[in-house]
């Protein structure tokens, strides 16, 4: 397959390229359906004279529907660019990307999604439904699924579909709540994720940060206690990977931590953890849910960030040396490769 793409390269740029753009419109369809030409126009930045001879195309191959709603993909559409995947991420450059991040990072698996999330917010939307496809490809007869929050674990959860195999599934959220937006806490992403399952939720009703007195005494009630064994002990952990700047203010730090963070250069969190560029860790929060410490014992973890300036803290938080998935975007794939 790869020697006929490289041909087709030298022989038939032109066909590559259409079919480049084609698959990039049906994807898009995919992601955002029922979608208006004009904001597929928009989004994808061809002028709508160009867009209506592509979609003419693609619906005379019937596999696309236009209705008055907006367009949306016909089931023969949807396997076709199933088909297509594996192919088109040759064509790209993914699988070469994929490798080589595999091989820098040492890890279990890479997957990257074309385009970058700083440029345009549909992107994290792919980046969740790879995320789902990776879930549902790790999941066993009983799955315990912990989740944290964030703009890119809500992609996440919005892009979730049942299991076709009805296994069992019990999502909790990895930590307390942020003081975030709701839609972006690890509890709503639980329970959502849950819904667009089928699966079962439990929640944790208690802020992300405190103090040694209240965290010994939270952690001490029955429920609460009970509630962080099951936490504590999942078969899969799937994690956003933040900016140390920006979880900081979200977490609405004190000024002598913030400097103590911004002292020590750091450019990654998760799970309460600060990091500095070479993965070590310059501060950490008092946090109720998932330690550092228990993600070795996990079966399954995947971290999900992606965006050019997610590159240094992609890179940072990678140095602990987890044996996780990675799912990221060609922005930031391209960056870490760079550096």
């Amino acid at each position: 397959m790869k020697s006929l793409i490289e041909v087709q390269k030298k022989l038939l740029p032109d066909l590559l390229e259409v079919m480049q753009k084609r698959y990039q419109v049906l994807q898009y369809i995919r992601l955002m359906q029922p979608i208006g030409r004009r904001s597929l126009s928009t989004s994808l930045g061809l002028s709508e004279r160009i867009l209506r001879s592509e979609v003419q195309f693609l619906k005379d191959q019937n596999l696309v529907d236009i209705h008055t709603s907006g367009m949306s993909l016909t089931k023969e559409g949807k396997s076709l660019l199933s088909d297509l995947e594996e192919m088109m991420k040759d064509v790209l450059g993914l699988t070469l990307l994929e490798n080589k991040l595999k091989e820098k990072f040492n890890l279990n698996r890479v997957i990257v999604v074309s385009g970058d999330s700083d440029q345009s917010p549909w992107v994290k939307k792919e980046m969740g439904r790879a995320c789902v496809s990776c879930i549902k490809k790790r999941l066993d007869g009983k799955n315990i699924v912990a989740v944290t929050g964030g703009t890119t674990l809500a992609a996440v959860a919005e892009m979730m579909t049942p299991d076709s195999k009805n296994r069992e599934i019990l999502f909790v959220p990895a930590r307390g709540g942020l003081g975030e937006t709701v839609e972006n806490q690890a509890n709503t992403i639980c329970a959502k994720m849950a819904e667009r399952a089928s699966g079962n939720y439990r929640l944790l009703h208690v802020p992300d940060q405190l103090s040694k007195e209240a965290y010994q005494s939270i952690i001490e009630e029955p429920s609460i206690k009970e509630l962080l064994t099951t936490m504590k002990s999942p078969s899969m952990v799937i994690h956003g990977i933040g900016d140390a700047k920006t979880m900081a203010e979200r977490r609405r730090t004190s000024e002598k931590d913030m400097l103590k963070i911004i002292n020590g250069n750091a450019v990654a969190e998760a799970f309460g953890y600060y990091f500095d560029q070479e993965g070590e860790i310059v501060h950490k929060v008092q946090t109720v849910g998932i330690q550092l410490d228990d993600i070795g014992e996990v079966p399954h973890v995947i971290a999900v960030a992606g965006g050019a300036s997610k590159a240094k803290a992609i890179k940072a938080y990678m140095k602990q040396a987890l044996d996780s998935v990675l799912v990221t975007d060609e922005g930031a794939a391209n960056e870490l490769i760079r550096d």
